[in-house]
C-alpha cells in the first residue's frame, strides 16, 4: 500500500517557492493510502490557493531542490523511447534548466510576451513536455493541438485564439502554410525539425544558442495557462481556459488518490498530446506528486507495442482510454509478464463491465475508472482501498461537492436520473476551468443554480457511487422509457462479432423514436450474414439489458466517426438518421 495524504499540504496556505516541498513532506507521512476512510478525506480536503503560483518554478523547480538535498539516486522526470533504441531521459533538474533556454526561445526569438497565445501542436516528441513547461515558466498561454488536425481546423484554432505563434512538426508545414495568410494575428511559425523551411524559425538552432539563465514569470493564481479547444461532439469546438492553479494545484488529486501516485512511481499515460487527459496525466498529475512521465513516440496504437513495454520497462501505473483496454483484452498475454505494473486507470468514456474483468484475469489487476472533462479535474473516480462496483464512475473525488441535479437545479434523491452537477455556490472550486475564452453566454449555460452542469446524465446509487446514463443529448426516449447509450453498447461489444458500436436515437412512427445501433464488425466476423447476425445480437442484448433497452435498427458499418481526440461522434449519426445534415 502506499502512503495517504493527511491534507497537510493543502490545509495551509501555499506560498510560491514552497509548494513542491510542502507536497513532498506530504509524501513522507507514512500512513497507508486507503479510501476505506473517505469521508475523512473528504471533510479535510480544504484546500488554500495563494495569490500567486507557477508551476515551473512551484513545481519542477522545487522537485529539482529537492532531489538534489536528497542526495540519491531517483526516477527521472521524464522518461522517453521511441522503440527503435533511442531514449531520452531528464531529471528534474534537467528538465528545470532546458526549459529556461526554451522559455528564453519563445520569449526573444518569438516575441512572445506574458498572455500571448501559442498553439503547440506535436506528436509524443521530448520538446512536447519541455515547451509545456517552458510555455508556463515564460507566461505564454499554451493551448495544445492534436496532429490529426486538418488545416480547416488549425485555421479555426488560429483565428478564434488569436494565437501569435505556432509550433509544430514537420508534418503540419503545409497545412499550417496553407491558412496562414488568412491568421491576421499569427507572427511566428516555429518548427521542430532537422532540417530548415523557408519562413519558419527552426527551434533546435535557436535552443542550442539559447541563454540558460531566466527569470520565471510571476504569474498570478488566477492568470490564464492553458487553453483547450474541446472535441466538439455537439457545435463547434469551445476554448476551454484553466488558471495556473486550476490545473497547475488542482491535478494534485488525479495524482494522489486517483493514480496513487508518488515519487517511486513511473506512469505510462496513452493519451494524444492534444488532449486535456495528457495535461491530466502526463504533465501536471506526476510531476505534482514527484512522479516519473514515461512515454513512448508509437504514432499509431499497436496492441504489441504496448503488451511489450508495459513487460519491458519498469512501468507502475497505466492509464488509457477505454477503447485501448478493449482492443488489449483480445490478445493473447502468455508470453508477457508485467513485473512492475500496480495500479491501472482509464477515463475519457465509460469502461465497459466485461472488459475490466477480462483485464483481471489476464493481469491480476483491476482498473479504476475516473471521471472528468477537459473543464474540471478529477470529478469522480474509484480509489485504492474502495470497493469497484463494475460500470461505476466512483465516489466523487475530493476536490468536488457532486450532485444529481433536476431541471431547476434542486438535488435529486438517490436512484433518480438528472444532470450530474458540480456545487458552485456558495463557493467556486479553484480547480473548475475559468471560462470558455470569448463566449459568456456558453460560460453562462452551464450554470444552473448553485451548480456547474458537466452536460452528462447519471444516477448517484444508496451507496453514494455515480452511474453513467449519457451526454444529456444522447438520451433516448423511446415509448415513454429514457434509454442511455452507453448500457446498450455495453451489451453489445460482450458479443464477439462486434469491435465496436455507437447507439442513437431513430425515428419511429409509432415509439416517436427507437434505439439504432451502428456496429464495426470483428475481423473473424465480416462475411457472415447482415440479416442474421443482426438478429442474433438483437436477441443478445435483450438477454443483457432490460428487453425495451435492444437495438430495434442495427447497420453495420466499416467505422464510426470520431473527434479528433477519438470520441465517437453520436451527433453526427443521430443528425443522420433525424435527416439533419
Amino acid at each position: 500500500m502506499k502512503i495517504l495524504c493527511k491534507a497537510r499540504a493543502f490545509g495551509a496556505h501555499f506560498s510560491a517557492g514552497t509548494c513542491a516541498r510542502l507536497l513532498s513532506k506530504d509524501q513522507k507521512l507514512g500512513t497507508p493510502q486507503n479510501f476505506s476512510n473517505y469521508e475523512d478525506i473528504k471533510l479535510n480536503y480544504k484546500p488554500k490557493v495563494p495569490e500567486y503560483f507557477n508551476f515551473a518554478n512551484d513545481i519542477i523547480d522545487e522537485w529539482a531542490i529537492n532531489r538534489k538535498e536528497a542526495g540519491k539516486s531517483s526516477n527521472p522526470a521524464l522518461w522517453w523511447i521511441d522503440g527503435s533504441g533511442e531514449e531520452v531521459k531528464w531529471s528534474f533538474e534537467e528538465l528545470g534548466f532546458l526549459s529556461r533556454k526554451a522559455a528564453n526561445v519563445l520569449s526573444d526569438a518569438c516575441n512572445l510576451k506574458p498572455g500571448d497565445r501559442v498553439i503547440v501542436i506535436l506528436p509524443r516528441v521530448p520538446e512536447w513536455w519541455l515547451l509545456n513547461v517552458a510555455c508556463i515558466r515564460a507566461g505564454v498561454v499554451l493551448i495544445p493541438g492534436t496532429t490529426q488536425l486538418t488545416a480547416k481546423d488549425i485555421l479555426h484554432r488560429l483565428q478564434t485564439s488569436m494565437a501569435k505563434c505556432i509550433i509544430t512538426s514537420d508534418c503540419l508545414v503545409e497545412a499550417v502554410d496553407s491558412v496562414a495568410a488568412q491568421s491576421p494575428f499569427l507572427q511566428t511559425k516555429m518548427l521542430i525539425s532537422t532540417e530548415r523551411r523557408d519562413g519558419w524559425l527552426d527551434f533546435k538552432g535557436l535552443f542550442q544558442v539559447a541563454n540558460d539563465k531566466h527569470t520565471c514569470v510571476k504569474t498570478k493564481s488566477s492568470d490564464p495557462m492553458t487553453i483547450f479547444f474541446t472535441s466538439g461532439t455537439t457545435g463547434s469546438p469551445k476554448m476551454t481556459e484553466h488558471s495556473h492553479c486550476s490545473y497547475g494545484l488542482g491535478l494534485k488529486v488525479n495524482g494522489k488518490y486517483w493514480m496513487d501516485l508518488t515519487p517511486t512511481d513511473i506512469v505510462w499515460n496513452m493519451s494524444d498530446t492534444g488532449w486535456a487527459k495528457s495535461a491530466w496525466s502526463s504533465v501536471f498529475a506526476p510531476w505534482i506528486q514527484g512522479s516519473c512521465v514515461f512515454a513512448h513516440s508509437m504514432p499509431r496504437f499497436d496492441t504489441n507495442i504496448v503488451l511489450k513495454t508495459l513487460s519491458t520497462f519498469p512501468i507502475t501505473t497505466f492509464c488509457s482510454a477505454p477503447t485501448a483496454y478493449r482492443m488489449l483484452v483480445l490478445q493473447n498475454f502468455a508470453s508477457y509478464k508485467f513485473k512492475s505494473l500496480q495500479h491501472c486507470v482509464s477515463a475519457g468514456e465509460p469502461i465497459n463491465p466485461q472488459v475490466m474483468e477480462q483485464w483481471k484475469e489476464q493481469t491480476g489487476l483491476d482498473i479504476y475508472e475516473g471521471y472528468g472533462q477537459t473543464e474540471t479535474v478529477l470529478i469522480c473516480g474509484t480509489f485504492k482501498g474502495m470497493k469497484i462496483k463494475p460500470g461505476s464512475m466512483g465516489k466523487p473525488s475530493p476536490a468536488y461537492d457532486v450532485e444529481i441535479v433536476d431541471e431547476n437545479g434542486n438535488v435529486l434523491p438517490q436512484g433518480k436520473e438528472g444532470d450530474i452537477a458540480i456545487r458552485i455556490l456558495p463557493q467556486k472550486p479553484f480547480c473548475l476551468f475559468s471560462q470558455y475564452t470569448g463566449d459568456p453566454e456558453r460560460t453562462a449555460s452551464t450554470r444552473r443554480g448553485n451548480f456547474y452542469l458537466t452536460g452528462d446524465r447519471g444516477i448517484k446509487d444508496e451507496d453514494g457511487y455515480f452511474w453513467f446514463v449519457g451526454r444529456s443529448d444522447d438520451v433516448i426516449l423511446s415509448s415513454g422509457y429514457r434509454i442511455g447509450p452507453f448500457e446498450v453498447e455495453s451489451a453489445l461489444i460482450e458479443h464477439p462479432a462486434v469491435a465496436e458500436s455507437a447507439v442513437v436515437s431513430s425515428p419511429d412512427p409509432i415509439r416517436g423514436e427507437v434505439v439504432k445501433a451502428f456496429v464495426v464488425l470483428a475481423p473473424a466476423y465480416n462475411g457472415y450474414d447482415p440479416e442474421k447476425l443482426a438478429l442474433e445480437l438483437q436477441e443478445h442484448v435483450r438477454n443483457i439489458t432490460a428487453p425495451y433497452k435492444y437495438p430495434r435498427k442495427i447497420e453495420f458499418v466499416q467505422q464510426l466517426p470520431k473527434t479528433v481526440s477519438g470520441k465517437i461522434r453520436r451527433n453526427e449519426l443521430r443528425n443522420r438518421e433525424w435527416g439533419n445534415v
